[in-house]
């Protein structure tokens, strides 16, 4: 007697794993005779780093994500530390693009580091949330008595000129900045469900669908809050205490909140043009 068993092998074995992404990049920089140096570099996975000709002596590290994007299961990080006297600017080679995901999230972890008398300017271009994307993202710093930061995180929702709306999915951002080991800022967002009913609330986006917060830790930084409200116009809001300057930015979509986030960035770093790949 002969048992055709191929259909029920099938139905037993168990579904494919889809694949997922990976990526880390460590980086260390130091200052030797009056330059900032890269020390130390690690890179695995997916997550690159390269390093254009620096111009103005401070030099550029830009991310890269090989995989083309992210979506659920996919699980990046980044250390970045400035050693005493460094200064140097993070940023990406492009948007990063959020993608649908079954369920899982997608993780993204970012540790920063900055010694004394140190600047790091964290300036990442926009993230890109697709319809049905999920993201939590979580960015730590520590930063020596007289260090300084910039942080900018741009986020659309959908892409306007593609004609693509977002409905659904989650978006989680947390941040949490130290000084000498103590909380100084804390910050915490979520969207999660009907993302589409949460931005039309006048109290969060009123409709828009980008969005960036923009945070400058100095000692000195309240002299940019009367030129940064100048700049924002009506596009968001602008405050300062304790050594800390907070804008919101909202814009109907990436274009138009680029046309208020450049002018502002440029602001905060002394008229300084901002990365290469901003510009391409």
């Amino acid at each position: 007697m002969f048992v055709d068993t191929s259909c029920s092998e099938s139905v037993r074995r168990p579904p494919p794993k889809p694949q997922r992404a990976s990526g880390k990049v460590r980086m260390v920089f130091r200052r030797r005779d009056g330059v900032t140096h890269l020390f130390r570099l690690h890179q695995d996975g997916s997550a690159k780093v390269r390093f254009p000709r620096a111009t103005n002596g401070i030099p550029e590290a830009v991310l890269i994500n090989t995989a083309g994007g992210m979506t659920g299961g996919d699980v990046f990080g980044t250390e970045f530390e400035l050693l005493e006297g460094a200064r140097a600017t993070l940023t990406t080679q492009a948007c990063e693009r959020i993608y649908k995901s079954t369920g899982a999230l997608v993780s993204v972890t970012n540790r920063i580091e900055v010694g004394a008398g140190a600047r790091l300017d964290w300036l990442p271009q926009e993230t890109i949330l697709f319809n049905g994307g999920r993201m939590t993202r979580r960015l730590e710093a520590d930063l020596a008595d007289d260090a300084e930061l910039l942080i900018s995180e741009a986020t659309v929702f959908g892409r306007a000129a593609m004609g693509e709306t977002i409905q659904s999915g989650t978006f989680r951002d947390r941040w949490r900045i130290s000084r000498d080991g103590k909380l100084i800022f804390a910050d915490e967002l979520r969207f999660e469900g009907n993302i589409a009913c949460q931005l039309m609330r006048p109290a969060i986006l009123a409709g828009n669908a980008a969005m960036a917060t923009v945070l400058l830790v100095a000692s000195e930084c309240e002299q940019f809050l009367e030129p940064v409200r100048e700049i924002i116009g009506n596009a968001g809001g602008a405050s300062a205490w304790g050594g800390k300057l907070l804008v919101r930015l909202a814009a109907a979509d990436g274009f138009s909140l680029r046309r208020v986030l450049i002018p502002l960035l440029a602001e905060f770093s002394m008229g300084r043009s901002l990365p290469k790949v901003w510009q391409l």
